[in-house]
């Protein structure tokens, strides 16, 4: 937690607040913005480990403030936001968000939450283990564990933490069917509930960046009503 800073988006200053103070508790440094531009400038003047992050907010909204930082930061980004619909959730992740939060939240399970994602984030997998199976390569992708960098074809391909999480336990089992739950629980180090959609837009994202033709693709494939898997080519 040295040094592990936190950027808060919210245009309630009261929740702003809340969090810098539930945040600052559990020894992070806290930044706060209370509008998407204001994010922006933040993440140039500061190095951010992890982003909450409000939907409805003026001058930029959330979710348009995630698809400008996805241009150039891989952050883990989790969004709070009132909107509790299943919709809503799956918008939101499909734009790039790590994670989906809904107000009011449990203050236990958001520190749960930004604990799981900085842990992927700061590690992105592990460590002690780097140097055995340091390169996985099946067919034409290549993941290195030491650089964290996917090739595909050859051409490095930025993935967020979550999505090299996913893609690196599935492609070091590969050929190995595995259940959503099984992906979530593995990969968010939480058990599983309910988490067929947000697994779901995530094996979207990947297979958006590693298929030629993501709708019918040559690596990561669905075995339905079972899970998803790589294709040992």
């Amino acid at each position: 937690m040295v040094d592990t800073k936190i950027l808060v988006v919210d245009d309630d200053r009261e929740i702003a607040n809340a969090l810098d103070k539930l945040l600052t508790m559990e020894g992070y440094e806290v930044v706060k913005a209370y509008n998407g531009l204001e994010a922006l400038d933040a993440l140039v003047q500061n190095d951010i480990q992890l982003i909450l992050l409000d939907v409805m907010m003026p001058k930029l909204d959330g979710l348009s403030t995630t698809l400008k930082i996805r241009e150039q930061k891989n952050i883990p980004i989790i969004i709070l936001s009132a909107k509790s619909e299943d919709s809503d959730k799956i918008l939101g992740l499909s734009m790039g968000a790590d994670d989906y939060v809904t107000k009011p939240f449990n203050p236990d399970e958001l520190i749960a939450r930004v604990k799981s994602h900085l842990r992927r984030y700061i590690t992105l997998g592990d460590v002690g283990n780097i140097t055995q199976n340091a390169q996985i390569t099946v067919g034409g992708l290549k993941l290195n564990k030491e650089s964290k960098q996917l090739l595909v074809d050859g051409v490095p391909t930025r993935l967020t933490p979550t999505e090299y999480k996913i893609l690196d336990f599935l492609l070091t089992n590969a050929g190995m069917v595995f259940s959503a739950e099984h992906i979530y629980e593995k990969v968010w180090e939480e058990p599983a509930y309910r988490v067929e959609n947000t697994v779901m837009v995530h094996i979207r994202r990947i297979r958006e960046k590693i298929e030629i033709n993501p709708k019918e693709p040559k690596y990561l494939k669905v075995v339905w009503g079972i899970g998803y898997k790589i294709e040992k080519l």
